[in-house]
C-alpha cells in the first residue's frame, strides 16, 4: 500500500560494543520533500542514515525505504537511494568525467551511455569546464558538486545528504542548496543532516531533532521555535563588566535561563509563553539597577535557540569519529 512516505523508520537501534548510538528513532518522511536531521556532536544522525542506506544492520526496529526493507530488501533499496556522505567518495586522482563514467560502468551502463550520463551531470552541476582535469585540482565547492553528481548517475529517488556543505564557503553552500531544491522539485526525496542550523531553516520541509540516539523533537522549523517560547529577548550591554548582573536581573524577570553570547557584552534569552508581558519589563529593571543596554531585540526563537534549548549544547560538528561502517 502507498503510504505517501519515502522513508519510515520505526524503534531503530544501533549499539557499538557498550555504546548505544540510536536508541529507539521513529521517523516519517514524506516523499517530494527535505527531511532535517539535527542534533549535537554523538547524538546518533549518522548512525541513522548508515541504517537506512543499508551501511549499517540495525540491531533492533525496522526501516522501509520507497517501501522496501532495509534489512531482507536491502538491494532494491541500494537500486533506489544515492549517499553523499560527509567526505568525497570520487577518487581525486582521476577526471570529473572518469569519475562519473567509472560509476555508470559499474552500474551497469553501456560505454556509449556512460559517457553521455557523464556529460549530463557535469552540464547540470556546472563542472563542464572541468570535466577533463583531476578532481584533486578542484576547489572545496566544485569537489561537493562532483560527488553529488556522482551519487545522482543511477538518478535515485532517495537522496542521503550527510553534512552535505562542511567546510564550504557561502557561495558554495547557496549552489549545493540550490541543487537540493531542483532534485525535490523534479521529485525526489531527501533525508539531511546538517550542523549549519540556518540550512535546515532553508531546505527542511519538516526537521527532527536528535539526541543521545533518540528523537526529542520534531516537526516543521515554525512549530520547533514555538514550542520553546514564545521570542527571544537578545541585549548588548554598554559595560561588559556588567554582564553577570544583567544576566541574573533578566533570568529574575523573565524566569528562563540566559545564555552568554560569544560578545563579552550580550546576553540572549527565551521568552516563556506563560510570561505574559515579561519582555516590557526587562529594560526599566535593567534601567532601575544601573545597567546600561545601548542595544536590544524581541523576535521569534531561531533553529539556534531552538538546539540550544532542547539539548543544551551549542550546533557542532557531526557525528563521524568512531562509528565503523558495516557493509552487508
Amino acid at each position: 500500500m502507498d503510504t505517501g512516505l519515502a522513508i519510515e523508520a520505526e524503534g531503530l537501534v544501533k549499539r557499538f560494543k557498550e555504546t548505544v548510538a540510536v536508541d529507539g528513532v521513529d521517523l516519517r518522511v514524506p516523499a517530494g520533500t527535505v527531511y532535517g536531521l539535527l542534533g549535537p556532536n554523538g547524538a546518533g544522525k549518522t548512525t541513522v542514515v548508515r541504517m537506512l542506506a543499508t551501511l549499517l544492520r540495525p540491531d533492533a526496529g525496522r526501516a522501509r525505504v520507497l517501501g522496501h526493507d532495509v534489512v531482507t530488501d536491502a538491494d532494491a533499496v541500494r537500486s533506489r537511494v544515492g549517499l553523499t556522505g560527509q567526505y568525497a567518495s570520487v577518487d581525486e586522482d582521476l577526471t570529473g568525467t572518469e569519475n562519473l563514467e567509472i560509476i555508470a560502468r559499474l552500474y551497469g551502463f553501456s560505454p556509449a551511455r556512460a559517457r553521455q550520463r557523464a556529460a549530463e551531470l557535469l552540464g547540470a552541476f556546472q563542472l563542464a569546464d572541468a570535466a577533463r582535469k583531476q578532481v584533486k585540482t578542484y576547489s572545496g565547492g566544485m569537489r561537493r558538486r562532483i560527488d553529488l553528481a556522482a551519487s545522482l548517475v543511477m538518478s535515485p529517488k532517495v537522496l542521503f545528504l550527510d553534512e552535505p556543505t562542511t567546510g564550504l564557503d557561502p557561495r558554495s553552500r547557496n549552489q549545493v542548496w540550490d541543487i537540493v531544491r531542483l532534485l525535490v522539485a523534479e521529485g525526489a526525496s531527501v533525508l539531511l543532516t546538517t550542523q549549519y542550523l540556518d540550512e535546515a531553516d532553508q531546505l527542511a520541509d519538516r526537521i527532527a531533532v536528535i539526541d543521545h540516539g533518540r528523537v526529542i523533537a520534531e516537526g516543521t522549523a515554525p512549530q520547533l521555535k514555538a514550542s520553546v517560547g514564545a521570542g527571544t529577548v537578545s541585549l548588548r550591554l554598554a559595560d561588559p563588566a556588567q554582564r553577570e548582573v544583567a544576566a541574573r536581573i533578566v533570568g529574575d524577570v523573565l524566569g528562563t535561563t540566559v545564555h552568554r553570547s560569544s560578545d563579552p557584552a550580550g546576553l540572549d534569552a527565551l521568552v516563556p509563553d506563560d510570561a505574559d508581558g515579561a519582555a516590557a519589563r526587562v529594560l526599566p529593571a535593567l534601567h532601575e539597577a544601573g545597567v546600561a543596554v545601548p542595544e536590544f531585540s524581541l523576535g521569534l526563537p531561531s533553529l539556534d535557540e531552538v538546539f540550544l534549548a532542547l539539548t543544551g549544547e551549542e550546533p557542532v560538528t557531526d557525528d563521524t569519529s568512531a562509528e565503523p561502517t558495516e557493509v552487508r
